[in-house]
């Protein structure tokens, strides 16, 4: 029978045993690519579309799937984002406006890398939106698909509660916005550059977090402290499966061919290219800052162990007159000095005080403490 003794441990220290907990663990690192997860079907699909062009918006939400299809038949640009996964829904519509099979399963898929792919005129983007949770502070992520086709861009989410385009349909609805005048894939770059942003504020939070262990570990670190660096360095490794790979997705497109992307938009996904590689320089800040404050807290603890230590062998030096004094005058001979005199005990009594007091003037002269 196998003894664990985080089950006990958990009776005597709960919080800690929290912070130290390896479900964040197992959650990090129970990605098998080898292993196909089984996704539950999103129990409310939410659909909503955006059909524009230079001098009209329309916005329709609350859709039934068969009017998200009718949507093919439009002569403006539409943007349809569906909140909620279910299998049937995305290949009815994955079918309607020619999204390969292979797509529709990475769509479906569960923990994948971020990717991009390009089949039978349709670009594909799979990537993960980042969002900071205040209460666990921890980094939460939720997978994104991204379909650029003729004239229309379609998003799958799998949240229905929170995204980050918020503030891009309310641009989206404004007549003097550069989406409005221009192709698709504007549209498609401003939803990759709105994803790829939102990463720095989500680091921003995380990176307040480390000032503030960082300025924690210098005044006094405590046995929580510890915890709390172990505990940041997994939000850092998922930043990093996050942010990494979207460089090759972004690359990817800019490298692309495809006649879905006009020329005249290349400069922006290049700047959306410098932005994530900003991004990853800085996770790799917060990584050598969290190494440092590991560095920096081991430091701390040996400096206080030898503190201790150094205590301990003063105050042993100090007891030792007195030990070999008393010793002395313990011993069982017939004969021994000052034991018959009439000051003996006092002047045994002062000598175990002024030998200490001396040994003292002479550690401090010498700078040991």
């Amino acid at each position: 029978m196998k003894v664990r003794p985080d089950k006990y441990l958990k009776l005597f220290l709960p919080n800690l045993m929290d912070l130290f907990g390896t479900e964040r663990t197992k959650e990090i690192l129970s990605v098998n690519p080898t292993i196909i997860p089984r996704r539950e079907e999103a129990q409310r699909v939410v659909i909503t579309a955006y059909c524009y062009n230079k001098a009209s918006i329309e916005e329709l939400k609350d859709l039934s799937l068969d009017e998200a299809l009718n949507l093919k038949k439009s002569n403006k640009i539409v943007w349809i984002n569906i909140d909620g996964l279910r299998k049937s829904d995305v290949e009815a519509i994955g079918n309607r406006f020619g999204v390969h099979p292979l797509l529709q399963e990475d769509i479906l898929s569960v923990g994948q890398r971020p990717k991009m792919d390009e089949i039978d005129d349709i670009l594909f983007c799979l990537m993960d939106m980042l969002y900071y949770n205040e209460q666990k502070k921890s980094v939460d992520y939720e997978q994104i698909a991204l379909v650029l086709g003729k004239n229309f861009v379609i998003t799958f989410q799998e949240d229905i509660t929170r995204d980050v385009f918020s503030a891009l349909r309310e641009r989206l609805k404004l007549p003097t916005s550069k989406t409005r005048t221009k192709e698709a894939d504007y549209l498609y770059y401003t939803l990759l550059d709105t994803i790829v942003d939102h990463y720095f504020i989500v680091m921003d939070k995380l990176g307040d977090e480390i000032e503030d262990l960082e300025e924690e570990i210098i005044k006094s670190s405590g046995k929580r402290t510890l915890a709390y660096i172990n505990s940041l360095r997994k939000e850092l490794i998922i930043l990093k499966r996050t942010i990494y790979p979207v460089r090759e997705v972004i690359s990817g497109i800019i490298k692309s061919e495809n006649d879905l992307l006009t020329e005249s938009n290349e400069r922006y996904y290049k700047d959306v290219y410098d932005h994530i590689v900003q991004a990853i320089d800085l996770v790799d800040n917060y990584r050598d800052v969290l190494m440092g404050m590991q560095d920096l807290y081991l430091s701390n603890v040996n400096l206080k162990m030898n503190e201790v230590m150094k205590v301990m062998a003063i105050v042993t030096c100090l007891l030792a007159p007195a030990t070999v004094i008393g010793g002395i005058f313990g011993m069982n001979f017939n004969v021994i000095p000052l034991t018959s005199h009439h000051f003996g005990f006092w002047i045994a009594v002062g000598a175990m005080i002024l030998i200490p007091l001396w040994m003292l003037w002479v550690f401090k002269r010498k700078g040991w403490f």
